[in-house]
């Protein structure tokens, strides 16, 4: 290996993609290489519990760490009723408020990013998020854009729209959420431009808050679910890293009480999707009367549940990486480092999506045959104890995981990154 390097990392203040990074971090440091975090205070301490040094970018207006969790779980939480509602009814209400708060967070991270940077002084910054960072752009080094988000993420004409969940032949559906977009978002991608402006840059297209990186763009979306695009990517620029899973501590499978010797589900619905208490309770409900285990991640809300049946288990986090490999089948929100994970280790997932890619990976993962997609609200009991068996029994569902699976691992996604960064530096 040449000299060692510092490769800064700035993921989106999310786990999601925190995490992602974490996978790849780790994969440099393997390699000598000096992986350092750029992080929103809020997220603070999150890469300090994998050994990396943590650098603080305000990303909003400066509050405590505790008031920042409070704000998202808080802004999530408001959402819920729209939760019931379809990708394209979300766009004037969740999505545009997302947006709207996205762009802010560029805006406020160009008063600290330059003298971070400075401070810093990587030799590469890698970038997993959905809005252009001036500062990092004109910095005088090598950046990456991480794209851990549905590939979609990177339009095509034959691709569905990021967060529309359309299907990938309904062009009807591409055409029309397209537009309710472009309609709703003008205002904030308006705003948008005029930030770039001041800080040197040209106007993006509407719709468009980032671009692809001149240098390498890392797509953590595995090749078995890719879609079928009309202009292909370049391999020089674009790569596929079938996942990043990270390293994380062990876990040992609880003894339960009933059904200690049945299939095991997982069920979550990431960090901030667990605030959805009354949706987990029914899922709850359900698991009870069926011949199961399941462990169940309630985030934040543990005091909650008074009640627990014999045969389920809650926690306020589980090691994910360490959990899913042990357990049969999976129900989850849709998040992509959910969907990457199942993929990854060969897991059949119900997908019951509320916002975001969610709604992406839901229809993927049922048009490619590796799991189901369910309506987070309307079903009945009936119709998830059928698609829990389906999971269990459905054979072919099962070989396609299998041999997803194995492709994936073949690969070794975080370490792939690695070299790739490596070869850039």
């Amino acid at each position: 290996m040449s000299e060692p390097k510092t490769i800064a990392f700035f993921p989106e203040a999310a786990f999601g993609p925190a995490l992602n990074s974490v996978g790849i971090a780790q994969a440099c440091a393997r390699l000598g290489h000096r992986a350092v975090f750029l992080t929103d205070p809020g997220m603070g301490g999150v890469y300090e519990g994998y050994g990396f040094k943590e650098y603080k970018v305000n990303m909003s207006e400066p509050m405590d760490p505790e008031a920042m969790a409070k704000y998202w779980s808080d802004f999530i939480n408001g959402h819920i009723p729209n939760f019931k509602k379809s990708p394209y009814d979300q766009i004037e209400n969740y999505v545009k408020e997302c947006w709207d708060a996205i762009v802010d967070t560029s805006i406020w991270a160009q008063k600290d990013l330059p003298g971070v940077l400075d401070e810093v002084r990587p030799d590469l910054v890698c970038v997993d998020n959905v809005v252009l960072f001036p500062a990092i752009k004109q910095y005088s080094v090598p950046w990456v854009r991480i794209i851990s988000c549905s590939e979609n993420e990177i339009p095509d004409p034959d691709i569905p729209p990021h967060l529309s969940g359309c299907g990938e032949n309904d062009k009807a559906c591409f055409e029309r959420f397209d537009v309710r977009f472009n309609e709703v978002i003008a205002p904030i991608h308006q705003r948008f431009n005029d930030f770039l402006a001041e800080c040197g840059e040209d106007p993006y297209p509407l719709g468009q808050f980032f671009e692809a990186s001149p240098y390498l763009n890392l797509l953590l979306y595995p090749e078995p679910v890719k879609f079928k695009r009309r202009n292909s990517l370049d391999p020089k620029l674009f790569q596929y890293l079938e996942g990043c899973v990270r390293k994380d501590e062990g876990y040992t499978v609880p003894h339960f009480e009933a059904n200690d010797d049945k299939p095991l589900l997982y069920v979550s619905f990431g960090s901030l999707g667990s605030g959805d208490t009354a949706l987990l309770k029914r899922i709850i409900e359900v698991v009870a009367k069926l011949p199961y285990r399941a462990l169940v991640n309630v985030g934040d809300y543990e005091s909650e549940y008074t009640e627990t049946p014999p045969n389920v288990h809650i926690a306020g986090w589980y090691p994910q990486p360490s959990v899913i490999p042990q357990v049969d089948a999976v129900i989850h929100h849709g998040g992509n480092n959910s969907f990457t994970e199942c993929l990854y280790f060969g897991k059949p997932a119900i997908i019951m999506p509320y916002v975001w890619d969610g709604h992406d990976n839901a229809t993927r993962v049922q048009e490619t045959g590796h799991g189901i997609k369910m309506d987070r609200y309307a079903w009945t009991d009936d119709d998830l104890a059928h698609s829990i068996g389906t999971m269990l029994t459905d054979q072919d569902m099962q070989a396609r995981l299998s041999q997803t699976s194995s492709h994936m691992r073949a690969q070794d996604g975080p370490t792939r990154a690695a070299e790739l960064l490596c070869n850039l530096l």
